[in-house]
């Protein structure tokens, strides 16, 4: 047997013009690590709402390491996070999730991801969330997606609104102990702004087994 016939999800992978994003391995993750050390934001403003960036490297590595082997290990069909790792040219350079609760009734996914520096403003942040929304409603049945991102991050708000998200709501959070916005955006499958080209998918039959959709209800 391979790693494949033991963790099936290992198989799902999306292919888009200029990246590949698969679920995460164990031998993704010391390229990971170098992303994310390699830095994700200013330093002086915080994206995240759990300031994990802010660690010291040795803590953000095993923080990063923990935290993708506990979402492997609590998926259900009740409540998963697809974790994919987005890679260029082989090399991983960020994160992409897909999350869903009690999803076969509610039919709903939220996106949350991150790119290293170096990656951004060349497009990919819109590129990956979109091979990502285009999975969800086209291979898992999704009707609507969620996202959020500090009202200050016009970047992460530009990528959901280019993507056809609207105004959803605010919240209050405090990543480093003081109070700001968090601007909450849905999506719906008809609103959804395709970009030119649809993602190859591998591992979607795979994927939708261990999500607990049966073919019944394959859109």
């Amino acid at each position: 047997m391979d790693l494949v016939d033991v963790w099936p999800l290992f198989r799902l992978t999306l292919r888009t013009p200029r990246l590949e994003l698969r679920v995460l391995r164990d031998d993704d993750l010391p390229g990971l690590v170098e992303a994310a050390r390699a830095g994700i934001h200013d330093p002086a403003r915080m994206p995240f709402s759990r300031p994990w960036t802010d660690l010291p490297d040795d803590e953000l590595t095993a923080g990063l390491v923990q935290h993708q082997w506990r979402q492997r290990a609590a998926l259900t069909p009740a409540s998963w996070s697809l974790n994919l790792v987005v890679r260029r040219d082989g090399v991983p350079i960020g994160v992409q999730d897909l999350v869903g609760r009690d999803f076969v009734a509610l039919r709903t996914v939220e996106t949350g991801s991150w790119l290293t520096a170096s990656a951004q403003g060349q497009g990919l942040g819109t590129e990956m969330r979109a091979a990502a929304l285009s999975f969800a409603f086209d291979h898992l049945g999704a009707e609507v997606a969620t996202s959020s991102a500090a009202e200050w991050n016009a970047a992460s708000l530009g990528v959901s609104r280019r993507l056809g998200y609207v105004d959803n709501g605010v919240s209050r959070i405090a990543p480093r102990g003081e109070a700001e916005l968090d601007r909450h955006l849905r999506l719906v499958r008809d609103a959804f702004v395709r970009p030119p080209w649809t993602p190859h998918v591998d591992g979607a039959s795979e994927a939708r087994r261990a999500l607990g959709l049966d073919e019944a209800t394959r859109p």
